[in-house]
């Protein structure tokens, strides 16, 4: 059983039986307030070079979480994690840098963060990621993948759940030019759906996978 809250941007509490994983813990910047954390035990980062992206800081606990900000296999508390490079652009990270997809096993489910992802995936990298039982996917464009590039991303990885991130909401920051989003409406548009439901958080065990991909609309906490 995993329990997913969505944070607001691209930062998620992921909770496995035994293990917590927090990604890309954001700044003030973005309009949401990150939540106090009591307890954490591995941090994903997509940008290390990115404040909005890259709060690590901010997360004060005991013990101190495990860190990870470069590719590679990491493995924190049972929970297995492999970090595959890529870019926040369609220009190899010309423009806005690198980025790290993370694949993550937690009590048997595969959870694929895609981060700051701005391009297709590329053979290796989609074969690296493999099978996904649920894809955190950013979807409101202004560099980083947009609606119709999204649901590309989607039909490549073909996963059972997907759960939208870094898009606009009434919680995020309206004004900066960086972060100019679009909202959720033009993604369930290309994805056939109508006005749908935002839960709290996604409780979710392997048996209880949809056979066809589902999408799963989280409310910003």
């Amino acid at each position: 059983m995993a329990e997913i809250t969505w944070l607001g941007h691209q930062c998620f509490r992921i909770k496995g039986k035994d293990v917590i994983i927090l990604t890309d813990p954001f700044d003030k910047s973005l309009g949401y307030e990150l939540p106090r954390i009591m307890k954490v035990d591995a941090i994903t980062v997509s940008n290390n070079t990115d404040p909005h992206l890259n709060n690590a800081a901010a997360v004060k606990v005991e013990p101190a979480p495990y860190i990870m900000e470069r590719p590679g296999e990491y493995e924190v508390k049972g929970a297995f994690f492999v970090a595959i490079s890529s870019y926040r652009d369609k220009e190899q990270g010309k423009k806005r840098g690198k980025n790290n997809i993370y694949v993550m096993t937690v009590d048997d489910l595969t959870i694929c963060h895609l981060g700051d992802l701005g391009h297709e995936l590329n053979e290796a990298q989609n074969e690296a990621i493999g099978d996904v039982d649920i894809l955190l996917i950013p979807i409101g464009g202004n560099g980083g993948l947009d609606a119709t590039a999204a649901t590309t991303i989607i039909s490549q990885i073909e996963p059972r759940i997907v759960i939208p991130m870094r898009y606009s909401t009434d919680n995020s920051h309206p004004n900066p030019e960086e972060l100019k989003l679009d909202d959720i409406e033009r993604f369930s548009k290309e994805m056939g759906l109508k006005d749908p439901p935002a839960l709290e958080k996604l409780n979710i065990k392997k048996a209880d996978l949809p056979e066809n991909t589902q999408v799963v609309v989280l409310e910003a906490k």
